[in-house]
């Protein structure tokens, strides 16, 4: 097993004297945009990792176990379309159990998990490694949205990638077309793509599971900005804030926000930022999709041949596309 993964800093001093400047510009620039955001990036530190782990396990986040069930209906079908041998390549890998389900089936001869939050991916692959210690397994940790290429490591033959949970919901349209091209440019002729999508469905059910009754979904949002205080140096104080969340019917999309509940001043290094009680910082976007839509998208990216399979209520698509 290879680890592309850096080694644990040696003591507990602020994030802010160990991540590159690059990120912590690109951080203070949203910040003082004239509508605060950040990238969705920024949620997944090793506690927010956690934290969604936690999300997919609530009664209202259904594309977790939807999807789950997919999978559990139509897994041999899948597998047959795909046949075995591949190298997986597993984007977004987190704790790394939906790739380890299929497993039994794809045989991979290489496995490739790939994440931003890269202590949990390194302890989460260890675990994985000594379940299947038979299959090659290289980690890498990956930033998508900065330019990024897969190492000489990562066999180029049959590369599959899989890309779970309709993660590509978090990228603009446009964002999402380029990331499927390079996807596409990553893979030969003998590549694919194994991906899942949440529909378009009704309102409710969509802002509900973004907002659960325990909270859990809260703290996710709310992690954000104890996870920037540690990359800036900054004052956030979480009891100030509030998590928020709707449905953006124009663009067909969940907004998640953190909106101050009185005014005040945050400050870092230099910069500071006075918020008024209402202001918002938008955190993520999660874009839902028509079948239709996605498959013309995924054409337009170099993929087609495209297989789908849906639940009975047709909220959530496992689609599988080759490279064309």
């Amino acid at each position: 097993m290879s680890l592309a993964i850096p080694s644990k800093p040696a003591n507990k001093r602020s994030e802010a004297s160990i991540t590159p400047p690059s990120v912590q510009h690109e951080l203070e620039r949203s910040l003082l945009a004239d509508k605060a955001y950040t990238s969705p990036k920024y949620l997944y530190d090793a506690v927010g990792s956690v934290l969604f782990d936690a999300i997919c396990e609530i009664p209202e986040y259904y594309p977790t176990r939807t999807e789950a069930g997919i999978f559990q209906q139509y897994m041999s079908e899948i597998a047959h379309a795909i046949g075995p041998h591949s190298t997986l390549i597993d984007l977004g890998a987190g704790n790394c159990r939906k790739a380890a389900r299929l497993f039994p089936l794809l045989h991979p001869n290489q496995y490739v998990p790939i994440d931003i939050s890269i202590k949990y991916l390194e302890d989460a692959v260890q675990r994985l490694q000594q379940r299947f210690p038979y299959i090659e397994m290289t980690a890498l940790g990956l930033d998508f949205s900065q330019p990024w290429t897969l190492p000489n490591e990562i066999c180029s033959d049959k590369r599959l990638f899989f890309y779970p949970g309709s993660s590509i919901g978090n990228f603009e349209p446009s964002q999402a077309k380029t990331f499927l091209h390079h996807l596409r440019s990553e893979c030969h002729s003998d590549g694919g793509l194994l991906i899942g999508i949440d529909l378009i469905k009704d309102h409710t059910t969509l802002v509900h599971a973004y907002d659960d009754a325990l909270g859990v979904t809260a703290a996710f949002n709310l992690n954000l900005l104890r996870h920037i205080n540690q990359i800036l140096g900054a004052d956030f104080n979480v009891h100030q804030w509030r998590h928020h969340a709707l449905f953006n019917t124009t663009h067909s999309r969940i907004e998640m926000h953190l909106e101050a509940r009185t005014a005040h001043t945050v400050t870092w290094d230099n910069a500071h930022r006075h918020f008024l009680a209402g202001e918002k910082i938008h955190t993520e976007n999660s874009y839902k999709y028509s079948l239709e839509s996605f498959l013309s998208l995924l054409e337009s990216a170099g993929f087609g041949q495209a297989q789908y399979w849906t639940d009975s209520e047709n909220w959530f698509a496992v689609v599988y596309a080759k490279a064309l």
